[in-house]
Parts: C-alpha cells; sequence; structure tokens
C-alpha cells in the first residue's frame, strides 16, 4: 500500500510539472468555492485498492487544496464529504469514510500546517456517532475565533434537506410571531442556510467526469460558475485548481443582466 500511495503521490507531482501551468488574476480568485470530491471509489478500483485507500487519497487532497486555496486568498471552501444519500453504501465504506473524517480533524492543527483556518460542519449530524459528534463540537470551538479562510465540510448533507430545514425554520418563526409573512424573502431565507453566514458560492468544481450537482448546495448556486474534469479526486491538484480559476475569471457573470 505505501508503494502505491508513494506512486499516486509522484504521479500528482508529475503532473504538476509537466503539464503546462496556467496564471490566474490573483485580483479575481473567487472569495466561495464549492467542490463534490467524486471519483475516491473509481481512482482505488483502477489501481486494485480498496475503495477506502481511495477515501484516504481523496483526504490527503483536501489537505493539499484547503492550504492552496488559503495561499491565494480563497476566503470559504466548500466540499462535499458525504451526502444524504451516501448511507445507501456498503456499511464498511460508510465506516472507513467516518473514520477518515474523525482522524482528518484530531490532525487538522498538523494537516494545515498551523495555518489560520476555521472549521465548520454543514448537514445534519443526528445520524452521526456521538464520538464524531464531540469532536466536531470541539474543532469548531477551538477554531471558531480564527479570522482565516474557512472550510465547510459538508457531512450527511444533502441540498433538498438543508431547504426543507430552512422552511420549516421560517415557518415556525411566523407561527411564534418572529416574522410575518412578508418578513420571507430571499435575504432572510438564505440566512437559514447552514452557510447562512459565507457569501454566495462563485465557483463549483466536480472533478471525475461526472456532470451533475448531486444534491450539492441547491439554493446556494444559483448563480454559481461550474467547472468539470475528468480528473479523479485523489490525482486533483494546484494545477486543476487555477485551470478551474481560470475558466471561471474568463466568463462574464452577469447575475441576469444584460
Amino acid at each position: 500500500m505505501k508503494l502505491k500511495e508513494s506512486l499516486g503521490a509522484l504521479y500528482k507531482k508529475l503532473v504538476e510539472i509537466f503539464t503546462p501551468d496556467v496564471k490566474i488574476d490573483m485580483d479575481r480568485v473567487p472569495k466561495h468555492i464549492g467542490i463534490i470530491m467524486d471519483g475516491n471509489g473509481r481512482w482505488a478500483k483502477k489501481r486494485g485498492l480498496k475503495r477506502s485507500d481511495g477515501h484516504r487519497a481523496g483526504a490527503k487532497t483536501l489537505e493539499d487544496i484547503t492550504n492552496y486555496c488559503g495561499e491565494i486568498g480563497v476566503k470559504f471552501l466548500t466540499v462535499y464529504a458525504f451526502s444524504t444519500e451516501n448511507w445507501k453504501r456498503d456499511k464498511a465504506e460508510i465506516d472507513a469514510i467516518m473514520e477518515l473524517i474523525y482522524e482528518y480533524l484530531s490532525n487538522m492543527e498538523k494537516l494545515l500546517g498551523g495555518k489560520d483556518c476555521r472549521i465548520r460542519v454543514i448537514g445534519d449530524r443526528s445520524r452521526l456517532s456521538d464520538k464524531l459528534n464531540e469532536k466536531i463540537l470541539e474543532v469548531e470551538k477551538y477554531t471558531g475565533d480564527r479570522t482565516g479562510p474557512t472550510l465547510n465540510i459538508a457531512l450527511n448533507y444533502g441540498g433538498r434537506d438543508e431547504i426543507i430545514r430552512a422552511a420549516r425554520a421560517a415557518a415556525l418563526d411566523v407561527k411564534e410571531g418572529k416574522k410575518s409573512e412578508k418578513d420571507i424573502d430571499e435575504k432572510y431565507f438564505s440566512s437559514l442556510m447552514y452557510t447562512g453566514d459565507n457569501p454566495e458560492v462563485d465557483l463549483i468544481i466536480r472533478p471525475s467526469g461526472e456532470m451533475r450537482l448531486s444534491n450539492f448546495l441547491l439554493w446556494q448556486c444559483a448563480y454559481s460558475e461550474f467547472w468539470f474534469s475528468n480528473t479523479c479526486w485523489p490525482d486533483f491538484t494546484p494545477k486543476h485548481m487555477r485551470m478551474a480559476i481560470a475558466a471561471y475569471q474568463k466568463r462574464n457573470r452577469r447575475f441576469g443582466g444584460v
């Protein structure tokens, strides 16, 4: 396994060295990027590894990309770690993913190189283990006052579930007299989302060749730009991130205007 891990790291290094570099305008870097971290299982299958090995390789990529986004000035990074639909997967794979997330949170200071990063977990925590929930609360409290980039980890998250949750909260506010029906506008409704205190998502990236949202940030992506890549997430590098941002910077974002 260690040999195959080393080969994977070597491949990513070769991608960085031998593919043409892409320049980006550092003054127009997206404030908020969402990433659907897809392709871990296919990456592992292609190499004769277990799916859990693919998720572990993907966790290393998340570490690299989070650090890189902080370096170039991305203020908010929201990553899709586990969806509300992923519970349909094999229990062994689910357990491996949850253990990886616990491990990531436990070692986040080392993984982030001491950077001033705030970590939050968004999604329905009711199905998560007590052990994992305790670690989430610990990390969120520990990093809560930081002023650097925010990493939102979407865990047991679904866009439809989030909107229903917000609708229930709005209905309760009206019922209790805290809000009137006329108060329910886009600004208020957005504040009820998990990312309510974040800016709108500028760019959504999906590697692995799939071209769909898969229930990710449905409310927040109303005017997001999209970038797709055939590269599986474990092989994703800062150069791919620059390619995505360069494509984003070439687009004319009119937000419904002329």
